[in-house]
């Protein structure tokens, strides 16, 4: 049985990949935003058999990202993997309290911080699987640092690209010493909530995506893929955008997150 956190887990990929992970036997840590919906989840989950515990964050807020990592670490010594999936591209409020753009926080920013967070808990032997996009954009530092606005669309697609840079830097720089990072489009237009409100079409099948995050997470096809992104529209294992091929690009993006966590 493995320990997984997974983040977003009350709606849409999150949830669908939620199910699967719990009807195959292993201990889910759910996050949610909504407590009410946390909730129903949880009891969903455990009526079922599955091995399930709630934890409460708002990601756009990132002393609740320090505090989620807190109660993790205060409960378990170690986690199998870390699921990023927690994702947003429209909100009444794009801006967030700290003055960044959601998407970037909610997309980029706060997994980062949950993931080095938890190194200690995941070690060499655990996986950190973030939430890509086929949308990738050239990432602007200065609206990264809520220095400039940009539309939903531009900015959802650098938050992308953004963590997967990010993933392919920590990868190469923790080496053999830290979990195995990949990054994973789990498919376009997938039939989450986000698509529906953002495109007004129902979606693709949600299992899709969360099989591709469950093998990310998991299995053996993965277990040496660290650092590399992996396309689930073409199902294969495929280059991202130029950017994030370019180690001294990912260097400055990873600088740029820590100068926002550290001013």
């Amino acid at each position: 049985m493995m320990t997984i956190l997974l983040t977003g887990a009350t709606d849409g990929i999150g949830l669908a990949t939620a199910r699967l992970l719990a009807a195959k036997g292993h201990r889910i840590l759910l996050h949610g935003r909504n407590p009410a919906k946390l909730e129903t989840v949880q009891s969903e989950l455990a009526a079922s058999g599955g091995n399930v515990e709630g934890y409460l964050a708002d990601l756009c807020r990132l002393n609740e990202v320090e505090a989620l990592a807190r109660s993790v670490a205060d409960s378990h010594q170690t986690i199998d993997a870390l699921i990023n999936n927690a994702g947003v591209f429209n909100a009444p409020e794009p801006v967030t309290p700290d003055g960044l753009d959601i998407r970037f926080v909610v997309n980029t920013i706060a997994p980062y911080l949950l993931t080095k967070r938890l190194l200690p808990l995941l070690g060499s032997h655990g996986r950190v699987v973030n939430l890509s996009s086929a949308a990738q954009e050239p990432v602007d530092l200065a609206a990264l640092a809520g220095k400039a606005r940009l539309p939903a669309a531009t900015a959802y697609a650098q938050s992308k690209l953004a963590i997967t840079m990010w993933t392919a830097h920590l990868a190469a720089t923790l080496a053999e010493t830290g979990p195995v990072l990949v990054s994973v489009n789990p498919a376009s237009l997938l039939g989450s909530k986000m698509v529906r409100e953002t495109f007004g079409i129902a979606g693709g099948d949600l299992s899709v995506g969360a099989d591709i995050l469950v093998r990310a997470a998991l299995s053996d096809e993965f277990a040496k893929a660290s650092g590399q992104y992996y396309d689930n529209d073409s199902r294969r294992f495929a280059k991202p955008h130029p950017h994030a091929l370019d180690p001294q690009k990912n260097a400055e993006l990873t600088t740029a997150i820590e100068s926002i966590l550290n001013p």
